[in-house]
Order: structure tokens, then C-alpha cells, then sequence
């Protein structure tokens, strides 16, 4: 067999990344793959002007190595940016500064490998030499070939939903999701009327960016949200405290019933639009509204899209305005769908292990609190998954600060000593009767 390395990735998005910068510090070999031709962190939404809703110290490794040479602070060092940052006087960092900042962390590492689609990974957990074999496929050259690892993390990220009775192969310039709006922005503000869809963060920022451009353009412009309203997300201090690592133990330790109906509970930390956003875009609305002038912008709440059927001129929004129990047509030349975006599973995953695996329902298999799949025979070569991990473990899943204390669980595991602290007690509020 040709060599066996201790680790192999699937994707490299900034869990995976975090995961590679810090495994540099141990004796542990890993590499890792992505499809992608080069990095790039949400390329669709780098709008100039937005910035994380997370502080700078989420950033790749600081919660675990605050001394290591990834750290955001470093790369402001290296940047010749640290009195800039300083006087910027900010907790959140631009989103396409932080993308550089990822791009900067790829650089330096050299078990990175782009270009290279996983199409399987082949169980060999039971041969004489325990092991899983990831078939790779060049994207370039279509050529294969296999890579041996003793243990696998699938970091696979996630993919745009679009509603099923609306994704019918429209022109991509015409019917956007907002995973793609900086690709099409130009021939979108180009048009009459945009119809944005949605109700979360994405589509607050797209919203916004388009409300500036009606000083140089002219457009009509629409937003429809099925929710009751644009609500602002729960950022208080003491609610922070639920993207914990103690949290996380805490919520891994309920039943599955109660662990979905605690995520329903805790929306208003997971679901919501950052209170800046919403400032800005009232301000804006405001500013360009002096002395009576009528606005092309309508914001219509309460109402769910239920079809998109292409009409004269471009397009019909069959609406449903469901409190009032009303159904309408709504014309746009462009629509933007900010609908989301959904846990991106391979097939051959569920080809291979579906049967091998245990399930908490028909679509959410069973992770440990280690980030391991549960097996139903146990197995010494490991399964992690950073995917499709809200289930089990919370609000905080798809946190960019806790993703470093889910690599410092994956790391610990597989160097079998305390590499890097699990930090415990590190909030003020506790959540078991006992205290644990």
C-alpha cells in the first residue's frame, strides 16, 4: 500500500483551513482536497462595506493558539496593517478583508490541494492495514487516483437552495441566488425591477447594496419576506453565552426531540439580521426620501413566494401574503433568491455509509460529541464530519469561534494527548441543574 497519512480532508473552507493551520503544531500528517480551482470564501458576497458578525479572535486558530503565526493579528502584521486595524477601532472585520486573510493562511500551508475532486472514499477499516482510500479526481486533466488516510474529516460546507417549484434552469443572470449576486451584479442593476426573496442576512446586505446603487441607476426595487418582519438578531452578552463550548456539552447531552426544539427556541440567535444593517438601511431609506420624494422600494413582509413563472419582459412572482390570506402577481425583470442554503452531503457518502451509520431521523445522522460519526460497529479508524452538525450540536454550529474548539476535539482525539486546552467554564451562566 502506498503511504498512509493520519488524516485526509474533504474541502478546504475555513473549518478545514483552521483545522490544517493547526495540526502544523503536531506530529500528525494530514492533506487535504477541494474541487475548487483556488480558495475563495463567498466570493458572491463580498460586497464592499460588509463585515463578519463575528469578532476578529474567531478567527482560524486564535481560541486555541493565540501564539500561532495564523492568527488575524499576524496577518495584520505581515500586511503592515496592525496601526490601521488600530485606529479602525472595530471588533468585525470587513468580510473581503477577512477573505484575504484566508487566501494569506492557504499560502502558507503546503497540504492544500485545489483542483482535486473526491468522488469516494472507499472503507478498508477491516483489512490487515486499517484505513480509508479517498479516490481523487484531477478537475483539469479528469485523471485518478487514491490517497490513503487512517482517518477522514468531511468539511463539505454547504450548498444555495433555491425552491424546487422555482429552480427551473432560468437564465442565471436573470434568476440569481445571492451566492452568486457579485457575479451578476452588473447586468442586474442594468435592468427595470428586482424582486429580492427572503428574509435573513443576505438578503438585508443585497438590499441594501442595491438601495445605493438607485443614485446611478433606475429600478424598481422589491423586497418579500414570508416572516412577520425584519428582525434584527440577538446579540446581547449574555446570549453569546449559548455559542460556548460549555453550551455545546450541554446541548449534545439532550435527547434529539429536545435538541430540535431548543433550536426553534434559540432562532433569535441563530436567525436574524445584524442591528447595523437594519440602522443602515432605514438611514438610507430616510436620506433619499427628504423633501417627500417617492422611492421606487417597496418592502413587503408577510408574504411567501410561491411560484416564479417566466412572463413578458421577464418574470411573475405568484405571491401569498398569508396573514391576510391573499394571493397575488408580482412582475421583475430580475429576481434574487435569498432562500439559504442547505448541508452539501456527497453522494458517494451516502452510498457508502448510509447502512454503517446511525441516524437520528431520516436525514440527520448521529455525531458524537467528539465530532465522530456513530458507527453501529464501533471502529478505531474515525469519521468526522463538519457538516450537518446543528442537531447535535446547537445554535453554534456553523460559529466561525467555535469551529476551532471542534478542531481542538479532532486534534486532541487523533495525537491521543492535550495538544491544544479544551477550555471549559468559560461563560457565567450554567445550564445543568447539577452545574456540569
Amino acid at each position: 500500500m502506498e503511504k498512509v497519512y493520519d488524516l485526509i480532508g474533504i474541502g478546504v473552507g475555513p473549518y478545514n483551513l483552521g483545522l490544517a493551520a493547526l495540526l502544523e503544531k503536531t506530529e500528525l500528517e494530514a492533506v487535504f482536497f477541494d474541487e475548487s480551482e483556488q480558495f475563495a470564501w463567498h466570493p458572491g458576497m463580498l460586497l464592499e462595506g460588509a463585515t463578519l458578525q463575528v469578532p476578529f479572535l474567531a478567527d482560524l486558530v486564535t481560541f486555541a493558539d493565540p501564539t500561532s503565526r495564523f492568527t488575524y493579528l499576524n496577518y495584520l502584521h505581515e500586511q503592515n496593517r496592525m496601526y490601521q486595524f488600530y485606529f479602525y477601532k472595530k471588533f468585525e472585520v470587513p468580510r473581503e478583508e477577512y477573505n484575504d486573510y484566508l487566501r494569506w493562511a492557504v499560502n502558507k500551508l503546503g497540504n492544500l490541494r485545489f483542483r482535486s475532486r473526491v468522488i469516494d472514499v472507499v472503507d478498508h477499516v477491516d483489512d490487515d492495514q486499517p484505513c480509508y482510500e479517498a479516490v481523487i479526481e484531477d478537475t483539469g486533466s479528469g485523471k485518478r487516483f487514491s490517497v490513503y488516510g487512517r482517518h477522514v474529516v468531511m468539511g463539505t460546507g454547504s450548498r444555495p437552495v433555491v425552491p424546487k417549484s422555482m429552480d427551473d434552469n432560468y437564465p442565471r443572470e436573470d434568476v440569481v441566488h445571492t451566492s452568486s449576486y457579485m457575479d451578476e451584479k452588473e447586468k442586474l442593476v442594468e435592468s427595470g425591477s428586482i424582486a429580492i426573496v427572503g428574509s435573513g442576512q443576505s438578503a438585508a446586505e443585497v438590499f441594501l447594496d442595491l438601495l445605493k446603487e438607485l443614485d446611478n441607476h433606475s429600478f424598481q426595487l422589491t423586497l418579500f419576506t414570508r416572516s412577520v418582519g425584519l428582525f434584527q438578531l440577538e446579540q446581547a452578552k449574555l446570549g453569546q453565552e449559548f455559542f460556548s463550548p460549555d453550551y455545546v456539552d450541554y446541548f449534545h447531552s439532550l435527547a434529539f426531540s429536545q435538541r430540535i426544539e431548543t433550536l426553534t427556541m434559540l432562532d433569535k440567535l441563530r436567525k436574524g439580521i445584524d442591528p447595523d444593517t437594519l440602522t443602515e438601511i432605514y438611514n438610507t431609506l430616510y436620506q433619499k426620501s427628504h423633501g417627500g420624494r417617492k422611492l421606487p422600494v417597496t418592502i413587503q413582509p408577510l408574504t411567501e413566494v410561491t411560484a416564479l413563472t417566466a412572463a413578458q419582459g421577464g418574470y411573475k412572482l405568484t405571491c401569498h401574503q398569508w396573514q391576510q390570506d391573499k394571493t397575488f402577481d408580482y412582475p421583475a425583470e430580475k429576481v434574487i433568491f435569498a432562500t439559504g442554503y442547505k448541508p452539501a452531503v456527497p453522494e458517494w457518502f451516502n452510498n457508502r455509509y448510509a447502512a454503517k451509520i446511525e441516524w437520528e431521523d431520516d436525514k440527520r445522522y448521529r455525531v458524537m460529541r467528539d465530532y465522530q460519526l456513530a458507527f453501529k460497529q464501533p471502529r478505531q479508524n474515525q469519521f468526522f464530519v463538519l457538516t450537518n452538525l446543528e442537531h447535535s450540536h446547537g445554535a453554534g454550529a456553523t460559529n466561525l469561534g467555535l469551529s476551532v474548539q471542534r478542531n481542538v476535539h479532532i486534534i486532541n482525539l487523533l495525537a491521543g494527548r492535550e495538544v491544544y486546552a479544551n477550555q471549559r467554564d468559560t461563560i457565567f451562566q450554567q445550564f445543568s441543574m447539577d452545574g456540569e
